[in-house]
């Protein structure tokens, strides 16, 4: 069990880290490959694990493509439940919950910063969308198993999420153990 006002402090810790490194490789990726479509990719295992850019306005698996303002509301909206969770001492006093929630909150905050065209990228294609600013995630992970699945390209915020849901869904499966009684104390008169 984590004291709780150091809770806060390590939230806040692995949201920051996780925030830094999904920006820190979109920045990276994108700066050394281009734009989605210019041809460069950083090929790791030929036909199975590439580094490549591309853009996506929608969500989860490219689904509600051009939503991504409504995305961003529903984004703003889960981190305010999570800081209302977080707020909570027993939330704070356990690591593995504490983790996931941080996790999430770094996924969704580093997708978040894209949707919001901070990164000041603009559209190099197609013809009608020249110079207008991207309001779209930075993607660059792409995982393909010949022949099974072709994974669609992905980035480390969504890799936080991820792994964060996954902490949260075998915290909700491990079954709560109720507190040890406290040690009955005996009192002066008993002696």
């Amino acid at each position: 069990m984590l004291p709780a006002a150091r809770g806060w402090f390590l939230f806040l810790a692995i949201v920051a880290t996780a925030l830094a490194a999904d920006l820190g490789t979109k920045e990276a990726v994108f700066r050394g490959l281009g734009m989605p479509g210019m041809g460069k990719r950083i090929v790791l295992i030929e036909r199975i694990f590439v580094f490549e850019t591309n853009l996506n306005e929608g969500a989860l698996f490219g689904m509600g493509q051009g939503m991504g303002m409504f995305f961003a509301v529903v984004s703003l909206a889960a981190l305010g439940g999570i800081l209302a969770m977080v707020a909570r001492v027993p939330t704070r006093e356990s690591g593995w919950l504490l983790v996931a929630l941080a996790l999430i909150s770094g996924g969704i905050l580093g997708n978040l910063y894209d949707r919001l065209g901070i990164p000041g990228l603009a559209w190099h294609a197609p013809l009608e969308r020249i110079g207008q600013p991207v309001y779209a995630v930075r993607d660059w992970i792409h995982v393909t198993v010949p022949r099974v699945i072709d994974w669609p390209i992905f980035n480390l915020a969504d890799c936080w999420l991820v792994i964060g849901a996954g902490m949260l869904f075998i915290a909700a499966m491990r079954p709560e153990i109720p507190p040890a009684p406290a040690p009955a104390v005996d009192s002066p008169r008993d002696a």
